[in-house]
């Protein structure tokens, strides 16, 4: 009897120590989350940075300004090379606006249009649109601690808990000490790989830990990725309302 009895013993105290044990792992994964936001998030912020799409046989750098307020309001205006300058876009509360020079028109970007890459890189309208806090969308689980570069990382398993986003799921690194993501491989609902980011030169910024390079790329494109780099970023700053109108894309 006695060999049968000492497995039932290690398999009570394993089931007990898991009863225990997963509120406060699914809680360190929530907890972990909210420490991500309020770095990544911020009431408003001022930002001017280079986007360098690396295509298949040639490279090209834009570069823009953006406003942004909160997670529905951001105008945003390319002032180089010289065929995209003054082209602007305007999202206001879950609608998108661009206005061209070379038409002197403003188009409406929704529904499907919203998966299309912007100027051309790996980046969607949609990538663009949402600001929202990931605790927000997302359900979060810690799968393990992994080292990535010279930086120890928690890997979280993320699942949507709302309809309307973009990604079913993400795997997410998070360092640990600053609690910024340096890692994103997002997923569709059928479990195909979609896009990934690696996130870098961390910067602390106005008390803040940021990365200020955002390397892009879609999985489902061919391209070297796209390298968003943001050369200025002031948080928290006072913007003028007239900025988020329409009116201020013809301006």
């Amino acid at each position: 009897m006695e060999p049968t009895i000492i497995p039932m013993k290690k398999l009570i105290i394993s089931i007990i120590l898991c009863l225990f044990l997963f509120p406060v792992f699914a809680q360190d994964a929530k907890n972990i989350l909210e420490k991500v936001d309020r770095n990544m998030s911020s009431k408003n912020r001022i930002m001017e940075s280079s986007m360098t799409i690396h295509g298949k046989r040639s490279s090209r750098t834009l570069t823009s300004k953006t406003w942004s307020e909160g997670m529905d309001k951001s105008f945003s205006e390319y002032l180089s090379p010289a065929a995209d300058k003054g082209t602007k876009m305007l999202k206001l509360e879950g609608q998108l606006w661009i206005y061209s020079p070379t038409t002197d028109r403003i188009i409406q970007i929704s529904g499907h249009m919203l998966r299309q890459s912007v100027m051309g890189s790996d980046l969607s309208y949609e990538d663009m649109m949402d600001d929202r806090k990931l605790t927000d969308l997302y359900n979060a689980k810690v799968i393990k601690e992994e080292k990535l570069g010279d930086r120890n990382t928690y890997v979280l398993q993320l699942t949507a808990k709302v309809d309307n986003v973009a990604y079913f799921s993400q795997k997410v690194w998070i360092d640990t000490e600053r609690y910024i993501p340096l890692q994103q491989e997002m997923y569709a609902k059928s479990n195909q790989l979609l896009k990934r980011t690696e996130l870098k030169d961390v910067k602390q910024i106005q008390g803040r830990w940021f990365p200020t390079t955002i390397v892009y790329k879609d999985m489902l494109k061919q391209g070297n990725g796209t390298e968003f780099k943001m050369t200025s970023i002031l948080f928290d700053q006072k913007i003028p309302e007239y900025i988020f109108s329409k009116a201020a894309l013809k301006q």
